[in-house]
């Protein structure tokens, strides 16, 4: 079977795992600030906080920023559905904008108008769908204009770079950006996530988040009394200064994660490849193409979504994922609309609000994409699909 995604870890760093399982720490140690350093670095952020994934990113950086209880935060209505929950997490509201047709990202003319119209929304959560980058300097633009936050979701995007040639996670147009680390996504440490950011306070606040809400770094104790004997620090005194969560990555991820970074270019430009390799070989296809219809250049094409013209076809998007089963090939769908799923339809959210996101749903199917997908392979599931369609 081939599969949609698939992580690729060499049998060195299945060794390095164990000898860190074996010999050293398991949680809260070195390692874990190590990868940090070295994600910071790589994405040239001044901070990187790991977290036990991506849906634990989002939700402690939307806490992070302290908005007014209540507050809109606009996003995409075609992600998972952790984009907007974490802005439910935090006590504030969804406002789904519909997509560009040709980016698969949030419409930023339609986002435009809804900043303009609405004085209520304080945030912005941008999905950089499938690995592309949002047009974050214009986003940034229209953000700072009125005060408005940005928390970047590059849960797809880790090894992705703006036009101005900046990585992806250097916080140049937000206040944070959240990795995720899946098994499927440019690097992996089975789950886990990173939030970087540029701002110390909110770095602080993200460290605590993480950890119970317990004091790091440079927090002074609230309590003189319990805290010091004879005007020294008492070793075992810690306290808890707000409410948080356990949301740390251990050691084991964190071993598994630096070996992996070493590997992002490569990954990086193996996927670039791959896709270009898939256009090429859809070119003169009259029944599908390429969902994103602009250059993939500064992707990290952790997805390479295909439009399918279901409606004029006389096999179903169900019945197509079946056969390409029967012969070897699993496909996904990346996603339902949000605003479809029965939690948001409660919530008063209809589809009808996003018809652009609707329509690319009703057409979109996830073809494999990984760095070891074979170039064979991506010809056999071409034929599948002319054969099948």
């Amino acid at each position: 079977m081939i599969p949609y995604g698939k992580h690729n870890v060499r049998l060195s760093e299945a060794v390095k795992v164990a000898w860190q399982v074996r010999f050293h720490s398991l949680t809260q140690g070195s390692k874990i600030e190590e990868f940090e350093r070295l994600v910071a670095k790589y994405v040239g952020a001044n901070y990187a906080v790991a977290v036990s994934s991506a849906t634990a990113g989002l939700h402690i950086a939307m806490l992070a920023l302290d908005l007014p209880q209540n507050s809109k935060v606009i996003t995409s209505p075609i992600s998972f559905v952790a984009s907007s929950n974490s802005i439910i997490y935090a006590g504030h509201n969804p406002l789904f904008v519909d997509i560009d047709t040709d980016t698969l990202n949030v419409d930023l003319e339609l986002l435009e108008e809804q900043v303009q119209l609405d004085p209520e929304i304080r945030g912005i959560i941008p999905v950089h769908f499938a690995g592309l980058p949002c047009d974050m300097s214009r986003l940034n633009q229209v953000a700072k204009a009125r005060g408005i936050r940005v928390i970047e979701d590059a849960a797809h995007a880790l090894g992705a770079s703006y036009a101005n040639g900046q990585k992806v996670g250097s916080c140049s147009f937000s206040d944070m950006t959240v990795f995720s680390f899946h098994p499927v996504k440019s690097i992996t440490t089975g789950e886990g996530g990173m939030v970087t950011t540029n701002d110390y306070e909110l770095y602080k606040k993200l460290i605590r988040l993480r950890s119970h809400g317990i004091n790091k770094l440079d927090d002074e104790f609230r309590n003189p009394i319990l805290s010091m004997t004879a005007g020294i620090v008492n070793p075992w005194y810690y306290e808890m200064i707000e409410l948080g969560f356990n949301f740390r990555l251990t050691e084991i991820q964190a071993v598994l994660g630096i070996s992996q970074m070493k590997r992002l270019d490569s990954f990086i430009s193996r996927r670039v490849k791959l896709v270009e390799r898939y256009k090429d070989l859809m070119r003169n296809s009259s029944k599908f193409s390429p969902a994103q219809k602009i250059s993939n250049t500064g992707s990290a094409n952790h997805i390479f979504p295909i439009r399918i013209n279901f409606a004029s076809s006389s096999t179903s998007r169900s019945e197509l994922m079946s056969h390409l089963k029967e012969n070897g090939v699993s496909s996904q769908v990346h996603y339902i609309p949000i605003p479809a799923q029965p939690f948001y339809k409660q919530l008063g959210y209809s589809i009808s609000d996003i018809p652009n996101s609707f329509a690319y749903y009703e057409e979109a199917l996830t073809i494999p994409l990984f760095p070891s997908l074979k170039g064979r392979e991506q010809r056999k599931i071409i034929k599948l699909l002319e054969a099948l369609i």
